[in-house]
């Protein structure tokens, strides 16, 4: 069983690694271009995959699909990027809020003084 475990460990480490740096954005990938990278897995296949986790990649940066790239507001920045912000604590949330407030309260004040323009004292659609 040891055995087998001596094989596997790697060779998950090495598949995962390569995925990871084939997926990668050129941009985010550090230190020498993607076809070296994996090529340096390829030849030196458990410390290739561990320099990729280690060196390799700015983990830093969301990606554009990423968490810190618009699924969430930007709120403070952690070790991996901003953080998700609660509603209450997102100022652009708040705000939209706030105007959404204001124009339903532009809304009925014009409702309202239109049916005093003609008189009528029932809301119009």
């Amino acid at each position: 069983m040891l055995r087998v475990l001596t094989v596997l460990i790697p060779l998950a480490l090495l598949v995962w690694a390569l995925v990871d740096c084939l997926q990668t954005p050129e941009e985010e990938i550090k230190g020498m271009p993607k076809v070296l990278w994996v090529l340096f897995m390829l030849l030196i296949p458990l410390v290739g995959s561990l320099v990729w986790i280690f060196a390799g990649k700015d983990r830093r940066r969301g990606r554009a699909t990423g968490w810190g790239q618009g699924a969430f507001p930007a709120g403070p920045a952690g070790p991996y990027g901003s953080a998700p912000v609660a509603p209450d604590d997102d100022p652009n949330f708040l705000e939209r809020l706030r105007l959404h407030k204001l124009e339903q309260d532009l809304k009925a004040r014009e409702e309202k003084l239109r049916r005093d323009e003609d008189g009528d004292e029932r809301p119009r659609p």
